[in-house]
This record gives structure tokens, C-alpha cells and sequence, in this order.
């Protein structure tokens, strides 16, 4: 059990445990704190060192991907989401956006067995070959079942089929269905919140609903490469890349971990030891050896679109090169063309300039995925500020966009 102050401002996550959420800086050894009541960091705490440490990222490389910092006493004894997918088939499991690991099956198995049997869904979990997801397999029975950082910030490139493929970390899994996994439980009772979780869909996530307790959407689930040189990591700036890891190992994997932040008036630690604060400078490691995956080739209209990009659209006034953001400068509402729920409900009431690395392979945009496309955003932006952009020149920034 953990010992909280300030459970009065948490509210209960998933309908089920009344647990409280924290914020917190990060030094540059990715420790969490927060002196002096203000959390921790400054412009270079979310960037590469040079060269990276390969031990630290080997060892980040694992956590990522088979570390749930003992979430399972949440998901299993709290949620019982072992019980659920005890009777779901690997046809199931893929419908709810779930990825298989093509490197971690015997070769030629999926050939030879059951994509319709629940037991062969237990094998895949016996065999680690379910992204994100840790299981103990006891016969017929899944005892212990916890997720990783890779549940959402993983897929696959499909190489087999569908869902089945060779990992590609640090790729947003836009095909889960985190609400509706979590609705399945047995421990979620029908009613508003249950609809809410429902009402998600792919690839999106509210990871504050146990913060504040309101109900007023998720967010598409972010990018975990191209982190590299960026300051300030989440759609809101909260804070580098260990104060993102740390905030969602604890606060929503549920992982055994300490978190402080007087920002928000709230202190959690565990009863036991913790197994989050240690992990975060091998897992900031791996993450910032993530590159961004490459756009298309550059063309004659792409170097058109930069000229724009530059100059007549001003993007570059935010989206600075190299990174294509300006944090540690945060941006008010107003200032950009999105609701202000989400930064309402954050600790900085303010949005970050979002770097746009790798931009054509992760789409839907902005952070409630209300902009489809890339043509969709530029529209947006043009009467937003008033561009007076032209189809042609539209397209031509459209263009350029799609090289990052």
C-alpha cells in the first residue's frame, strides 16, 4: 500500500483505487525531485550526452521492454486483467491493438497453431512475445500479468501479418485500444466512467482522469524517439524525458515508485522498495538513442515548402531547427489553434512547441488528434495567423513536413 499526502486532490483512476498522481523534475541523471517546492530542470537536461553510454543503453533497452516495476500487484490483483485475457485469443488480443514480438517465436510457429485458442495466447505470453506485457503462465491460468514503457510506446513493422512483426521502440502504438482493455476488466462497474474509457478509441489515452477526474478526452499517445536534444518532454512541458518516464511508471503503470511534486500538492511512496527511481538514467539512455524514423526525400517542392516554412509561414519562429521546437519556452492557449482543456488540466497551464521529427509516421496531430493530416494542419495554421497561404503553397509545406 502506499503512503500518500494530498490524496485529496487524486481522484480515483479507472474507477477502482483511489491513487494520486504526481509531477516531478528531473535532474540530469534522471533522478526525480523537487527542491525547494519547484521541480528540477533546465534547457539541457533533456538532451543527448555524447556519446551515449552503450552499457546504460543496453540496460534501458531491457527495462523498456520488459520491465513493469512491479505494476502487477495493479493490474492483476487491483484491475484482474489477468482473468481477461486468460479467455482472449490471439485474434482477440491483435482486434485490441496488442503487438507480437515475429523475434521472440520459434520459427515457422504461426503456421502450426491456434490464432483462435485462448491457450495459444497464453503460449505467446509464456514465450515473452506479447509487446508490453509480462505474464506468469501456470498451467492454464495467467497468475501475474503487468505491462512495460512498450505497451503504448511500441509496435511492429507487420512483418508476418497484421500485429506480427520485428519491435520498432519509441513508435506510439496508434492501434491500441488502452480504454477499451481497461473497460474490460471485471472490476470497472458500467456507469459514466466505463463509457468514458469506451469512448477512447486507438491509439489515445487520458493519463490525468486520476489527477482531476474529469472526463474531458485523452490525448494520441506521443512518439518515444527523436527525444534527443529536446528540453522539455508531454504535449504541456512538465518536465524532461525521466520526469515523463517516472510520472507514468508510477502514476499510471502503477509501478512500485517515489514521486513529489509541490506543484500539485501531492507525495506518493511505496511501502517497499523502489523499483522505478534507479531505472530512469538507463531508460533516459535508451530513449534518447531512439532517432526519429526518415521522412520522404527531399524534392523541388519540399525545398519550396522549406523556403516557406522559414519565412512567409513562420513555423521556424517555434519549430527552431534542429529539434523543430523552442522549449523550454511554453506557450499559452491562445497562442496556438487548440482547445485549452489540456493545458487547463496540467501543471504548467501551458502547451509545448511539439517537435515535429518523424511527423508522416505518426499521425493523427496536435495533442487531442483533432488535425488528420498533415494538409489539415497547415489549413488549420493558415487561418489561424492569417498566412494567406495558396493551394500550391500549401502543398509545398505539406511537403516539407513530410521530409522531417
Amino acid at each position: 500500500m502506499r503512503k500518500a499526502k494530498g490524496a485529496s486532490r487524486g481522484a480515483v483512476l479507472l474507477g477502482v483505487l483511489a491513487l494520486v498522481v504526481t509531477v516531478v523534475g528531473c535532474q540530469d541523471d534522471g533522478r526525480v525531485t523537487a527542491p525547494g517546492g519547484v521541480p528540477r530542470f533546465n534547457q539541457g537536461s533533456g538532451t543527448m550526452r555524447a556519446p551515449l553510454n552503450p552499457e546504460l543503453v543496453a540496460r534501458g533497452k531491457e527495462i523498456f521492454r520488459h520491465d513493469d516495476f512491479g505494476d502487477a500487484a495493479f493490474w492483476t490483483g487491483a484491475l484482474r486483467l489477468n482473468e481477461v485475457v486468460n479467455t482472449l485469443t490471439p485474434v482477440q488480443a491483435l482486434g485490441l491493438g496488442l503487438k507480437v514480438d515475429l523475434d521472440a517465436l520459434p520459427p515457422g510457429i504461426l503456421g502450426s497453431v491456434d490464432l483462435n485458442s485462448p491457450a495459444t495466447t497464453r503460449a505467446l505470453l509464456s514465450l515473452d512475445a506479447v509487446v508490453g506485457v509480462k505474464a506468469r503462465v501456470e498451467g492454464d491460468r495467467i497468475t501475474r500479468l503487468g505491462i512495460t514503457c512498450a505497451l503504448c510506446h511500441s509496435t511492429v513493422d507487420d512483418a508476418a501479418v497484421p500485429g506480427v512483426g520485428h519491435r520498432l521502440d519509441g513508435w506510439p502504438n496508434r492501434d491500441l485500444n488502452v480504454g477499451g482493455i481497461v473497460a474490460a476488466s471485471p472490476a470497472i462497474a458500467a456507469g459514466a466512467f466505463k463509457d468514458y474509457l469506451l469512448s477512447w478509441g486507438r491509439g489515445r489515452y487520458d493519463a490525468r482522469v486520476n489527477l482531476d477526474g474529469r472526463m474531458d478526452g485523452p490525448t494520441e499517445i506521443p512518439p518515444a524517439y527523436g527525444l534527443a536534444d529536446v528540453a522539455l518532454e508531454t504535449y504541456t512541458g512538465e518536465g524532461p524525458v525521466s520526469y515523463w518516464n517516472a510520472y507514468v511508471a508510477v502514476t499510471q503503470m502503477h509501478g512500485q515508485g517515489t514521486f513529489s511534486d509541490p506543484r500539485l500538492g501531492i507525495h506518493v511512496t511505496p511501502d517497499g522498495p523502489d523499483l522505478v527511481q534507479p531505472k530512469l538514467p538507463a531508460l533516459r539512455e535508451y530513449q534518447l538513442s531512439l532517432a526519429a524514423p526518415a521522412g520522404d526525400p527531399a524534392s523541388a517542392a519540399s525545398e519550396r515548402g522549406r523556403a516557406l516554412f522559414e519565412g512567409k509561414a513562420g513555423c521556424a519562429e517555434c519549430h527552431v531547427p534542429p529539434t523543430f521546437t523552442d522549449a523550454p519556452r511554453l506557450h499559452a492557449p491562445a497562442e496556438v489553434p487548440v482547445e485549452a482543456t489540456w493545458a487547463d488540466r496540467s501543471a504548467t497551464k501551458l502547451y509545448r512547441t511539439t517537435p515535429l521529427r518523424g511527423l508522416i509516421h505518426h499521425g493523427p496531430y496536435f495533442h487531442d488528434g483533432s488535425a488528420a493530416t498533415l494538409a489539415d494542419v497547415v489549413a488549420r495554421y493558415d487561418a489561424f495567423k492569417g498566412l494567406g497561404l495558396n493551394v500550391a503553397e500549401r502543398a509545398d509545406l505539406v511537403a516539407y513536413l513530410r521530409t522531417l
